[in-house]
């Protein structure tokens, strides 16, 4: 993971894992703790903070990206440009702008919020429940991707029609469609009527 002032704090000097914080959130989105990420994620799952990415290219396509096969959650599924958690105190919006670089090796040409969702997802494969109080942001990729293999296993660009293909014969995340869903008024604004979103 690259050191940033962001990450600083977040990345061991001797080496050892150190355990993931994520942000508790209430029902409004209000902070009210802390806890381990993985423990955060067993059933029930606990409600903390999250954010999903959608990056478009010039030509109104959404990047995917599949899952990298070593993810301990969801491992090997196709679903948004990127998603992921705050580090507790993180502004979402950072923490997207941050998270799509050290996974995909662009920034954003435009990032913009795009609202929130809050969802309860299982995943019947890990028994892992994504309880989220989820921030959207939609943006334009202009630069190649660069995946860090050990985050994402592959990407694609596609169009609605595309999308619908993939989605019928490919397995996606349990919360893809539901974020998906939550950033439509954001997406059409951003890509335009013709773009078919």
């Amino acid at each position: 993971m690259p050191i940033t002032p962001a990450t600083a704090t977040h990345s061991p000097s001797n080496g050892t894992a150190e355990a993931i914080l994520l942000e508790l959130v209430d029902e409004n989105g209000v902070t009210i703790g802390t806890a381990e990420k993985l423990a955060a994620h067993q059933p029930p799952g606990q409600l903390h903070r999250a954010f999903s990415v959608f990056l478009f290219d010039e030509q109104g396509r959404l990047l995917l990206q599949r899952r990298a096969l070593g993810k301990y959650h969801s491992p090997g599924v196709w679903s948004n440009t990127c998603c992921g958690h705050p580090y507790p105190g993180e502004a979402p919006f950072a923490a997207a702008a941050r998270r799509t670089h050290e996974e995909l090796g662009v920034s954003p040409s435009l990032l913009a919020e795009a609202g929130t969702v809050r969802y309860n997802h299982p995943d019947p494969d890990s028994g892992l429940v994504e309880q989220e109080y989820n921030h959207l942001f939609v943006g334009l990729v202009q630069s190649p991707v660069r995946p860090d293999p050990d985050e994402v296993g592959e990407t694609a660009f596609v169009t609605p029609a595309e999308l619908a293909e993939r989605h019928a014969k490919d397995t996606f995340s349990s919360w893809f469609m539901t974020v998906l869903d939550a950033a439509r008024p954001a997406v059409r604004e951003l890509t335009g009527p013709s773009a078919g979103w």
